[in-house]
């Protein structure tokens, strides 16, 4: 598994609480995709948010996004993970 750092953005505020629901709906569905949503931070302030995912490549971990809310990530880059 890759580990993938994306970017939404979503060019308005965003509330925690929102994409709390979204992050569930994400988790509700990535099983279908072989993915694992980990993490996410969120600017709720400029409306970006960012999700740390394991998935096998971009394409599945954006097919989970599309599929739970329709929120598809602008940007999805791999990353590995420093200590």
């Amino acid at each position: 598994m890759t580990l993938f750092m994306d970017a939404h953005d979503l060019h308005a505020p965003v509330t925690l609480e929102d994409v709390a629901k979204a992050h569930e709906a994400d988790l509700a569905t990535q099983g279908e995709h072989g993915v694992k949503y980990l993490k996410y931070w969120v600017d709720e302030s400029r409306g970006r948010i960012f999700c740390l995912v394991e998935a096998p490549d971009a394409e599945a971990a954006a097919a989970v996004h599309r599929e739970a809310h329709g929120l598809v990530a602008d940007e999805i880059h791999p990353v590995v993970e420093g200590h």
